[in-house]
């Protein structure tokens, strides 16, 4: 292709030669990258040129590469950060299907662990060096957070929050179900549909509690209000749910009061540390809040949690972990940075651990894992289909930022790396538990 042009024009200009320059040094490292695999992918380059997929393969999505600073940005550090921003910020663009491309990153990973790849890369970078200000120069503004304080001190757990769970409620209606669940759905078949799975995910918590009438619930980060409205009409019981994103505060109670349940339920803007007196619920649950907690604070969490159940009270706690050799917590990681600011995955023995050093009998552990992969593709899937109408209420920095987070967490599902916990504990100090000799009542 640059000796096509050069046959047009038998003097290049100095602009001319120097973008055959960068094509030429790109195309090094990319070679180096790709050239030993099947790429069921097309590369594009700012100035179109093409690299096809391998013979035989169909092209599953194109990595657009926008800019010569763009493969120094993603491989320097080559890291899910880096790689991440390269993204986020428009140095290279995803065209097609994003889940292929994990796979791919995978692949870069593993070449940085081998010594003569590395060698290889890291001569063919240094010639791209010269481009990497470029990047900087052409980004839309800086979106990472940026909390003050004491990292899980109360304040600054609520900053985290509400950078994650303050962007719009509108923008969360485009992707989520219609009563705004934003943790992983129940799909007993594998074939129900979001809105049904999700309504099937708040049931089977409440059967899992063994939920009466008359009993009071709290539920610790209740998000929009949908669990806390599910139990209050179905079950019956005096349901309080907290959170500490204001957005989701208002929006919960304007619902309750929507649907009439003023006098059985609300959701109050409350750290899970100041939730009160002692001993005043039957029954307490946590859904997709647990990740937020951080290590160093779940005996203070599962304490506190304790502390307000009554004498045989029951807690359902589900949440994300990671595999035990994947659970290191980089302050640098895109997600940290990006998506959940100070949230920490842990392995569910850790989270077993201080269960049961606070005093909790483990009666249940169920994994969720394949449905929290089914439930992010819906996810996805919806923000995909709903781009345009997206940019309305968020920017395309923040919109790439969701798109990226929930099709890596999908993959990152699938392949096993994350799991998705509910954990039935009980409280029984006098050894009386009071549950069932069977699960069956989880399932009628």
């Amino acid at each position: 292709m640059a000796d096509e042009r050069k046959s047009v024009q038998e003097k290049p200009s100095a602009p001319a030669i120097e973008q055959d320059k960068a094509t030429s040094e790109v195309m090094a490292v990319l070679k180096i990258l790709f050239g030993d695999v099947k790429r069921n992918f097309t590369i594009r380059l700012w100035n179109g040129m093409t690299m096809d997929p391998s013979p035989g393969q169909e092209s599953e999505f194109t990595l657009v590469v926008n800019h010569p600073c763009a493969i120094w940005h993603a491989l320097v550090p080559p890291n899910d950060l880096s790689m991440g921003e390269a993204y986020i910020y428009n140095y290279m663009d995803i065209e097609g299907n994003i889940y292929a491309i994990y796979p791919l990153l995978d692949s870069i990973t593993r070449k940085f662990h081998d010594p003569v790849s590395v060698a290889k890369l890291g001569a063919a970078l240094l010639h791209l060096r010269k481009y990497k200000d470029d990047c900087e120069k052409i980004a839309p503004a800086n979106k990472a957070a940026e909390l003050k304080g004491g990292k899980h001190s109360k304040e600054r757990d609520r900053q985290a929050i509400s950078y994650h769970y303050d962007v719009s409620n509108e923008f969360y209606k485009l992707f989520l179900d219609k009563n705004l669940v934003y943790s992983c759905a129940y799909y007993p078949t594998g074939e129900e549909d979001l809105d049904t799975a999700q309504e099937l995910k708040l049931d089977y918590i409440c059967r899992k509690l063994r939920l009466k009438p008359g009993e009071k619930l709290l539920d610790i980060g209740c998000g929009w209000g949908a669990l806390v409205i599910h139990a209050a009409k179905h079950y019956g019981v005096q349901a309080l749910g907290i959170t500490l994103s204001k957005n989701q505060y208002e929006y919960a109670n304007e619902r309750i009061k929507a649907e009439g349940l003023e006098d059985t339920c609300r959701v109050e803007l409350l750290d899970y540390r100041d939730a009160g007196p002692e001993g005043s619920f039957d029954k307490l649950v946590s859904v997709g809040m647990f990740e937020h907690v951080g290590e160093e604070k779940l005996q203070t969490y599962f304490e506190k949690a304790w502390r307000l159940l009554k004498p045989g009270g029951l807690f359902l706690n589900h949440g994300i972990a990671c595999r035990w050799k994947d659970c290191k917590f980089r302050k640098n990681s895109l997600t940290n940075k990006y998506v959940f600011p100070d949230g920490q995955l842990v392995a569910i023995s850790t989270t077993l651990k201080y269960a049961e050093k606070v005093g909790f009998e483990v009666r249940d552990v169920e994994s969720l894992r394949e449905h929290y992969a089914r439930t992010l593709r819906f996810w996805v899937s919806n923000l995909e289909r709903n781009h345009r109408e997206a940019l309305k209420y968020v920017d395309e920095p923040t919109y790439r930022i969701w798109r990226l987070f929930m099709s890596g967490s999908a993959y990152g599902f699938e392949i096993g790396r994350h799991n998705l916990y509910q954990t039935l504990l009980v409280k029984a100090p006098d050894g009386k538990s009071g549950m069932p000799w069977s699960r069956k009542y989880m399932y009628e």
